[in-house]
């Protein structure tokens, strides 16, 4: 009897767990979780500062390669490796202003990004950048850090007199490009296709000449390059995004460069180029029910052709944001904008050409004319890696750590292009591609050998959308990285007088 009472027992199914050893097990579950992500995080922080560490090491090596090089032969052609720069410790009417911004950037930035209405959030995004840059510029005083930057003998300003008759110096444009030819062009005009000059031009033309009001413009436009992210932002990956990595945009070491370079011009009309194919391509922030939904995309496109266009003819190297365009495209699954973009584009080089200039035959001459100059003697085997030093001192120590995710996350990220993969859903994956684009885009611009020095400002296009990748940092550790980032840009203003 016993045993068969056993057996009967043995059988039967055994009893659920009551409610409280189920609450427990969850408990313990999510217990483990949360161990196992701070853990994680915390082997991902010490990656992110070892990254960093390497970034500066990097720039102390090329710092100190650099300057026996200089002192040797003095081939590199800039005083202070890698930046062309000099060493000149100083205080400026500009400092109080840069202090201040830097602050209250790096204490309020973060919820003030969080909680601000989306278009105010954009506008004061922009008014933040114009803040920081025109206070890092006015470090320098209002002559030597704006109105003399672009009145040098290498820059565009000196030749606004003989633009007065604007179609025989367009016809004749590329006549000026070599330095053996006559009345030949300085080396910011001849290295860039006429639509840069012709801004300043167009300034002088309405009475704003004079250094000042270009270097107010440069500052101006160039800041716009951070609502123009945002916008781009919100539009390929999600709004929580943009807005994570909003006060970095905003509190970028670039901006010692943007103010005042007419780079920093350069790399607002390319980035506003890219923020209006996005827009394009996505339909986000346009109206979709309404009849004018499809129109309002259609025009956004040609747009974004239009300024392209231009972005070519502002500078001949831009062209590689045509590499971010195509992740943009290829991250919407979609090639719906690129009738209108092209015809956008074609335009613009219409434009041109009927007016007389090739910029095919501007490109082969301007090849021709930066071996005439230091380009010559400036080693390849140092600049192509002493620009990324460069990359890392323009972008700063935030977002250095946060390419380091980049990086990691990328395999899996660019796996899920594949058209069998579907449609690529997770922000932080859409953000790093775009991401990935960009550093292509620079990778490319370094490996071709015609950004050899002086990238502190030649690359700022695609500086400015780098630091979008700091939304992939933990959000409790932004404000520190916000004062990493602060704290290098006033560093390099006041211990150097860079060039640009």
């Amino acid at each position: 009897m016993t045993s068969r009472a056993t057996s009967r027992e043995a059988s039967r199914p055994a009893s659920p767990p009551a409610p409280a050893e189920r609450a427990a097990e969850r408990a313990a579950e999510r217990a483990a979780e949360r161990a196992a992500e701070r853990t994680e995080e915390r082997t991902a922080g010490r990656l992110d500062l070892a990254a960093v560490a390497g970034g500066a090491l990097l720039v102390t090596v090329a710092a100190l390669v650099g300057t026996a090089i200089e002192r040797a032969d003095g081939s590199l052609h800039v005083n202070w490796p890698p930046l062309y720069a000099s060493w000149f410790p100083h205080l400026g009417p500009g400092t109080p202003a840069a202090l201040a911004v830097a602050v209250v950037v790096t204490v309020h930035g973060p919820s003030l990004a969080a909680r601000l209405p989306w278009r105010r959030l954009v506008l004061t995004g922009w008014a933040a950048a114009l803040a920081w840059t025109g206070s890092l510029a006015l470090v320098d005083g209002w002559r030597t850090g704006i109105a003399n930057r672009l009145t040098t003998a290498y820059e565009y300003l000196t030749v606004i007199r003989r633009f007065d008759d604007l179609g025989p110096a367009l016809r004749d444009f590329t006549h000026h490009i070599l330095n053996n030819a006559p009345d030949h062009w300085p080396a910011h005009v001849a290295g860039h296709p006429p639509a840069a000059v012709l801004t300043f031009v167009g300034l002088d033309r309405i009475g704003l000449g004079g250094g000042g009001w270009a270097g107010l413009w440069c500052i101006t436009a160039g800041t716009s390059a951070v609502a123009a992210v945002l916008i781009g932002l919100r539009a390929l990956t999600d709004e929580a995004t943009a807005r994570r990595a909003a006060p970095f945009l905003v509190l970028t070491p670039a901006a010692v460069w943007m103010g005042t370079s007419a780079d920093g011009y350069f790399a607002a009309v390319a980035a506003w180029s890219l923020a209006l194919l996005a827009l394009a391509a996505t339909g986000r922030a346009l109206p979709r029910r309404s009849p004018g939904g499809a129109p309002m995309r259609a025009a956004a496109a040609l747009a974004s052709g239009l300024l392209f266009g231009l972005t070519c003819y502002l500078s001949y190297g831009l062209t590689l944001i045509a590499l971010i365009a195509a992740a943009i495209l290829l991250l919407t699954r979609t090639v719906r904008p690129l009738p209108l973009l092209a015809a956008g584009a074609l335009a613009v080089a219409a434009v041109f050409t009927l007016a007389g200039f090739s910029w095919w035959e501007g490109y082969r001459l301007l090849v021709e004319r930066y071996y005439q100059g230091a380009a010559a003697v400036r080693p390849y085997a140092y600049w192509v890696w002493g620009n990324l030093a460069c990359t890392v001192l323009i972008t700063g120590p935030a977002t250095v750590a946060a390419l380091r995710r980049t990086l990691a996350a990328a395999p899996a990220a660019l796996r899920g292009l594949r058209p069998s993969a579907g449609p690529l859903r997770a922000p932080s994956g859409r953000l790093v591609v775009l991401v990935t684009a960009v550093l292509l885009a620079v990778l490319v611009a370094d490996l071709s050998g015609m950004s050899k020095a002086e990238t502190e400002r030649i690359w700022l296009p695609f500086a400015v959308w780098l630091p979008a990748a700091c939304a992939l940092l933990p959000a409790h550790r932004h404000r520190a990285w916000l004062a990493a980032q602060a704290a290098l840009a006033l560093l390099v203003n006041h211990l150097l007088y860079t060039g640009w």
